[in-house]
């Protein structure tokens, strides 16, 4: 004897069903319910950071860019390292003035980082305590554009891990 299952594909809210997320109610014959969710794979080694890596690769060879930017170190405890990457995108904007001042043709890759960092950085908040014990962004070394960009990359790339 053959059991047919009928499904019936409930719509938890826009946003999951957005995110391809979904939930199954499924009723065999018997009336047993089964409850299943699907949830798609997440790609292996996914950063919130990916975008924002795309683009210093595209800027870290430019010669229209010739700034001292304050950098923070690579090495810095694990309880700053969002202080530490809230310096460097704080630091893109003045990489975006001297884009629009020099009409440098990377100039919307600067502007991008700058938003990814934002909105990636928008949901977290500093603990008071934690920012106390970590430096201000002014008393790093400042540091050339090639060497910042180095740094920048060191540090996002030790977030994704």
């Amino acid at each position: 004897q053959k059991i047919h299952l009928k499904s019936i594909c409930l719509q938890y809210q826009l946003y999951l069903l957005l995110n391809s997320h979904f939930f199954c109610l499924l009723k065999n014959g018997m009336g047993l319910i089964i409850l299943c969710a699907y949830v798609p794979k997440t790609e292996a080694g996914h950063c919130k950071w990916a975008e924002v890596l795309k683009d210093l690769e595209k800027i870290k060879t430019s010669k229209d860019i010739d700034v001292s930017l304050y950098t923070a170190d690579t090495d810095e405890d694990e309880e700053c390292q969002e202080l530490v990457m809230r310096c460097f995108f704080l630091e893109t904007e003045v990489i975006i003035q001297e884009c629009r001042i020099k009409n440098c043709s990377e100039t919307q890759d600067v502007v991008n980082i700058w938003k990814n960092g934002n909105a990636g950085l928008e949901n977290s908040k500093l603990n008071s305590t934690t920012a106390a014990k970590c430096k201000e962004c002014e008393e790093y070394e400042e540091k050339g554009f090639t060497e910042f960009i180095q740094s920048f990359v060191k540090v996002i790339q030790r977030d994704c891990k």
